[in-house]
C-alpha cells in the first residue's frame, strides 16, 4: 500500500512532475479556501461522512497464514492502514472529515470455512470494539465469508444485531463468481430484511491481469471501476434488484464506468435479442436502476461530481475518499467546487444521505 509520503518520494524518482504548467498556482488557491471542521453550508452546521475509508487488523491477515503476501502488508515499515487513533482522527481532521465508516477489503474469499470463519470473526470484534470506543468518529461495514453464503448470513445477523455494525463491505465478485449468482440470495434477503448497507469495493479484475501489466497501475486504474461496473450491470441485468427492491448498495469509486454510460444498456435487449434472456423481464429500464443505488463521490472533479449527481441524483451521492490510500486529499473542498450543487445538494453529499442510510443522526 502506498503512503502519501511514498507517493510523493516515488513521483520525484520517476521524474514525474505533477505541479506545473500554474497546478502549483492552483494547489495554493485551494489552500486558501479549503475547508475545515466544523463545516457548515450557509451558517449551518454539517456533520461529514466518509463511506469509503479503510483499515487492516493485523493478527486477522496473521490467520491467512501462507497467502498473507497475497494481502498486500508490507514486510517492513509502518502499515497505514492499521489504524492508531490518535494519528487518524488527525488525518480525518485534515481532510474535514467527522466520522469514517470504515471497510476491510475481502482478502479471506479463497480460504476454507474455517479459516474464513476465524478471520471474519476476529475482524467484526475489533472493528466493533473500534467503534464502541469513539462512536462520534467511527463506524463499520463488517465483513463476510462470501463464498459461504449460509456462514454470511450468520454473521451478518450477528454484526447487525449484537456488535452495532451498519453493513458489509463486500468484493465486486467473489472468486469472479457474480453476485446475481442465486446461491447468494439468502445474503441479499437478509441484508434487505435487516436494512443492512452493502459496501461494493473492488478487488480489480484477474482475469485482465495479462492485458493491464505496464505502467499506470492499471489493475486498479481501470480494473477496479470496470469490476463494480460488471457487478453492477449483472445484479441489474440478472433481475437481482428486481427480488430484492429494498437493498441498500453503495457502489464504490463512483460507481465504475455505470453512470457515465448507462443509458447504452437500455439500448442493448433492442439491438441484440438473442443475447437477452426472454425469461427475465426486468420492471423497468435498466439505466433507471441507478436511482435505488448509492455511489461515493470519488471521481475527482467538479464536473465529474456534476455529471454523477445528474445521472443518479443528489439524494444518492455520498463522500468517499478510500482513506488512508491518498485517492482524494480533500474530498470536503471537491464538493463545495461543484457549483451546480444546491447548498441542500451539498449538505446531503456531505452526510445527510448517509445518515439517512446508516440510521444514523445526522
Amino acid at each position: 500500500m502506498t503512503t502519501r509520503r511514498d507517493f510523493v518520494k516515488g513521483a520525484g524518482a520517476a521524474g514525474v512532475v505533477f505541479c506545473g504548467c500554474g497546478l502549483l498556482d492552483h494547489a495554493r488557491a485551494q489552500q486558501v479556501g479549503r475547508q475545515r471542521l466544523p463545516v457548515t453550508v450557509n451558517g449551518k452546521r454539517v456533520k461529514t461522512i466518509d463511506v469509503h475509508a479503510h483499515c487492516r487488523i493485523p493478527e486477522a491477515v496473521a490467520l491467512m497464514g501462507e497467502g498473507t503476501d497475497r494481502v498486500g502488508v508490507r514486510a517492513k515499515g509502518n502499515d497505514e492502514m492499521v489504524i492508531v487513533v490518535e494519528q487518524r482522527f488527525k488525518e480525518m481532521d485534515a481532510q474535514a472529515i467527522d466520522m469514517e465508516v470504515l471497510s476491510i477489503n475481502p482478502f479471506w474469499y479463497g480460504k476454507d470455512r474455517d479459516t474464513a470463519t476465524k478471520i471474519v470473526g476476529l475482524q467484526n470484534e475489533k472493528l466493533a470494539e473500534l467503534c464502541a470506543a469513539h462512536p462520534d468518529r467511527f463506524a463499520a461495514y463488517a465483513s463476510l465469508a462470501l463464498q459461504y453464503p449460509d456462514l454470511a448470513v450468520a454473521q451478518l445477523e450477528t454484526a447487525m444485531k449484537k456488535q452495532g455494525l451498519r453493513g458489509a463491505a463486500i468484493g465486486a465478485s467473489v472468486l469472479d463468481e457474480e453476485f446475481s449468482d442465486p446461491r447468494f440470495d439468502p445474503v441479499w434477503a437478509k441484508a434487505e430484511e435487516l436494512g443492512a448497507v452493502l459496501f461494493i469495493h473492488p478487488l480489480g479484475m484477474a482475469p485482465l491481469a495479462k492485458r493491464l501489466k505496464g505502467n499506470g497501475w492499471l489493475m486498479n486504474t481501470i480494473g477496479n471501476p470496470l469490476a463494480t461496473t460488471i457487478a453492477l450491470e449483472h445484479l441489474i441485468f440478472e433481475g437481482t434488484l428486481d427480488r430484492f427492491p429494498d437493498l441498500k448498495i453503495i457502489a464504490a469509486h463512483g460507481g465504475g464506468y455505470l453512470p457515465s454510460y448507462a443509458a447504452r444498456s437500455d439500448h442493448a435487449c433492442f439491438v441484440s435479442p438473442a443475447n437477452c434472456n426472454p425469461n427475465i423481464k426486468l420492471k423497468k429500464k435498466p439505466s433507471e436502476y441507478l436511482n435505488q443505488l448509492n455511489f461515493d463521490s470519488i471521481v475527482f472533479t467538479p464536473e465529474g461530481l456534476r455529471h454523477l449527481v445528474a445521472q443518479v441524483g443528489a439524494s444518492q451521492v455520498m463522500v468517499g475518499t478510500d482513506h488512508p490510500i491518498p485517492w482524494v486529499e480533500h474530498p470536503v473542498d471537491d464538493i463545495f467546487a461543484t457549483t451546480s450543487l444546491s447548498d441542500d445538494d451539498k449538505v446531503a453529499i456531505l452526510g445527510g444521505n448517509a445518515a439517512r442510510l446508516f440510521g444514523m443522526n445526522g
